[in-house]
């Protein structure tokens, strides 16, 4: 069950707000049904006391003589009323409810008498025995009548459904009605159903863009994030949205002030200290130059010489670290191929295989920089090097083959760290002090690729660069 239920907060929020709109309209429904039905109930009730009181008054003022014709003519499919000598027995109705002390009060109210009317009211919840001639729906419309305007009896007239009347005449003859109430007809029309359906699009549709707009600054605080991870200077984050986004804005942006300053004085203190011993090497071969011993002075020099490189390719590193390229639209196939035709006039083994021209937004010396060091160390330690470039669905793939021994499996991940060489399957007297690698891979991360080596199968080590699109 749980893995359809949506996992980001914008869904978890969204399924909320959705399963709050079905209950809510579920209960509106029904109360809306209710009361409507109860209020039909009352406009019928109501209509059907006038009508009796009008035409209790009809006959009362009518000739004796005329009454058997008049009741007989008054009967119709809605009301039914006859003349006899003996009350009618009120079988299944209640004459004690509250709904029938309503309609005798009403009806006594109607039909002031004197001496006072004999009245009997009974109702019914339900017909059990409706007319045989009575259908839903049929008959003229009953009008309320003026009585409509009584908020208390209007409430007291909607629970019922038959309602059966007696009232005895002054002459002894007790006149009779007996009605069933009309229903409310369906409960759920075509025009309620499509009412409630456009209200439920337009209430879906604003929660859908008001829990996007709430949530957005969530997504771009995780897009920030996962950019920080590639690059300490990229630009700050809105901080925009609610009150508890824009503190977590706040507190991202601070974070990340406060970890490029720390990267730029770390970098910087390590190209000072770099610096710094460029002096002391310098006074080191001068004193090794007065040493007699020709072979310990060789050594001494050669010694002095490594340190030398190590210094100098630490200040190159740290250089690059703390300087910021902006990025720019490149070329990259003329890049790689600038690069492949600059080592090729130097008279090294390198190759390209033809590409199409495309764009992508980068740090273009940085990467060239990141290039040479791959295909030099291609050369170096594996003879040749033979670069391509590929477009992915959502990444350019830079490959660069050579013919080397490759590295030891559990050793790939390893040369990336810096000054780290592997003497076993490297040659040291290639030169390098194993800072290429741990250069490149700190480039190719800053744009927010990867950089991976592999062993081929048929021999000699690839190196993979991928650059997200």
């Amino acid at each position: 069950m749980s893995r359809f239920f949506p996992r980001s907060l914008f869904g978890q929020t969204l399924l909320i707000l959705l399963a709050g709109l079905i209950v809510s309209h579920a209960i509106g429904s029904w109360i809306y049904t209710a009361d409507r039905e109860q209020a039909v109930r009352a406009v019928g009730g109501f209509a059907a006391a006038q009508r009796i009181a009008n035409l209790t008054r009809l006959v009362q003022e009518a000739p004796r003589e005329w009454r058997e014709r008049i009741v007989a003519a008054l009967s119709d499919q809605t009301l039914r009323v006859s003349l006899s000598s003996q009350p009618p027995a009120f079988e299944g109705a209640n004459e004690d409810g509250a709904i029938s002390r309503t309609i005798r009060d009403f009806l006594a109210d109607q039909l002031p008498q004197r001496p006072a009317l004999e009245l009997r009211v009974a109702v019914s919840a339900f017909a059990d025995q409706p007319f045989a001639d009575w259908r839903p729906g049929s008959g003229p419309m009953m009008s309320p009548g003026p009585m409509m305007g009584r908020g208390p009896m209007m409430h007291g007239l909607g629970g019922f459904r038959d309602l059966q009347v007696a009232m005895r005449l002054p002459e002894g003859q007790w006149l009779s009605f007996a009605t069933n109430l009309p229903d409310s007809g369906p409960a759920f029309s075509r025009q309620f159903l499509v009412s409630m359906a456009v209200m439920a699009i337009v209430i879906l549709g604003i929660s859908i863009w008001a829990v996007r707009r709430v949530t957005a600054p969530l997504a771009s605080l995780a897009v920030a994030a996962e950019r920080l991870g590639r690059d300490v200077t990229a630009a700050p984050l809105p901080e925009t949205g609610t009150t508890e986004t824009r503190q977590a804005s706040r507190a991202f942006n601070e974070m990340q002030t406060r970890l490029r300053n720390l990267i730029g004085t770390r970098m910087r203190m390590l190209a000072a200290i770099s610096h710094d011993l460029r002096t002391p090497l310098t006074l080191l071969r001068l004193r090794a130059e007065n040493i007699k011993d020709q072979e310990e002075r060789n050594k001494m020099l050669a010694t002095i010489a490594e340190m030398d490189s190590m210094v100098g390719a630490t200040l190159e590193f740290a250089r690059d670290e703390a300087v910021t390229e902006p990025r720019r639209p490149t070329d990259l196939a003329s890049l790689l191929q600038s690069t492949t035709d600059d080592m090729n006039d130097a008279g090294l083994p390198v190759t390209m295989e033809p590409a199409q021209p495309l764009v992508y937004e980068c740090r273009a010396t940085a990467l060239k920089r990141a290039l040479t060091n791959l295909i030099d160390n291609a050369v170096k330690y594996g003879k040749t090097a033979h670069a391509a470039i590929n477009v992915a669905p959502k990444a350019i793939e830079i490959t660069i083959d050579d013919e080397g021994p490759g590295i030891p499996e559990q050793e790939l991940a390893r040369v990336f760290e810096p000054f780290y060489r592997i003497e076993e399957s490297r040659n040291p007297e290639t030169g390098g002090v194993g800072l290429g690698l741990a250069i490149a891979l700190s480039i190719v991360q800053t744009h927010g690729g990867e950089l991976t080596l592999s062993n081929r199968p048929a021999g000699g080590l690839r190196v993979s660069m991928s650059l997200p699109r």
